[in-house]
């Protein structure tokens, strides 16, 4: 990464160039979460990414984008190399209420920062996750334990001989149940297969239905489909009424540039979206 683009980058995070410390990436964590949204609209507009993380790092940087755990984790971990920081990828696995299983592993990419001791962690290994969407706000202690951040209570445990090595507890307000990872380093290459067929089979969760999160101090705003929700304030649900709606609801709830997308794209998707939430609704909303 170029001087350039990571000041780019920077500047889409509201944060000032500093060198490694503890609290520069809890800084730098919060402001990604807070700024880089966990996305799915990219498949839905038809844009057919892959993970280079070359190029998730100028969608990033210079277009607005934000994606999911292989884009945003893959980008975070591209700037924190270039600011210095000692970094490792590795093969992580989402699932849902039946446990960790090992055919989940591939699903999601993990990132550890080491050499960073503190006062509560001295063993300077740091638990790194942009790319849950709705989980962590700031790095936690690699050390089994249970953690508060905002409405969540999030828990790890070391599981040596189990799926994975460490594995992380979501709290039932989640989206998720929880995540399995293995300590071995992972290159990006690990998870070509899965990212092909999460961003293209029909029975692809992310293929079935649009979605955005955005994680706060606070909480996290959710889209799913037409649906506004937020865990950890005040208010209901809210239904998109209409496409200009729609593009101000991305931009200043998600805070996601469309500057770059294909307009022909985006009323096609309009149109689906609101096809699909009316039969969704006149269902009963099941």
């Amino acid at each position: 990464m170029d001087e350039e683009l990571r000041g780019a980058y920077l500047r889409r995070l509201g944060v000032e160039l500093r060198p490694p410390s503890v609290d520069a990436l809890f800084e730098l964590h919060r402001a990604q979460v807070e700024h880089v949204p966990y996305e799915t609209l990219w498949i839905h507009l038809g844009e057919r990414w892959g993970i280079e993380v070359s190029d998730t790092v100028r969608r990033v940087a210079l277009e607005g984008r934000g994606g999911y755990c292989f884009h945003l984790n893959g980008a975070f971990s591209e700037l924190l190399t270039a600011l210095g920081y000692q970094v490792t990828r590795h093969v992580g696995g989402v699932h849902g209420p039946d446990g960790p299983d090992e055919d989940a592993l591939t699903n999601h990419l993990v990132l550890t920062v080491a050499g960073l001791p503190s006062d509560d962690n001295s063993s300077g290994i740091w638990y790194v996750d942009v790319g849950l969407g709705d989980a962590l706000h700031e790095p936690l202690p690699l050390r089994a334990g249970t953690y508060v951040q905002g409405p969540f209570t999030l828990s790890l445990e070391e599981t040596p001989g189990g799926v994975g090595d460490w594995h992380l507890t979501h709290d039932p307000a989640g989206s998720f149940s929880g995540m399995a990872w293995r300590s071995a380093p992972a290159d990006i290459d690990a998870f070509r297969q899965r990212h092909e067929w999460l961003s293209t089979s029909p029975e692809s969760g992310f293929v079935k239905l649009v979605c955005a999160q955005r994680r706060d101090v606070n909480g996290v705003d959710i889209l799913r489909g037409l649906t506004v929700t937020r865990v950890g304030g005040i208010g209901g649900p809210h239904d998109i009424e209409s496409k200009r709606e729609f593009v101000e609801v991305l931009g200043d709830t998600f805070r996601l540039g469309l500057g770059a997308a294909d307009p022909a794209a985006l009323d096609a998707l309009w149109a689906t979206l609101r096809v699909s939430h009316e039969a969704w609704v006149s269902a009963g909303r099941p």
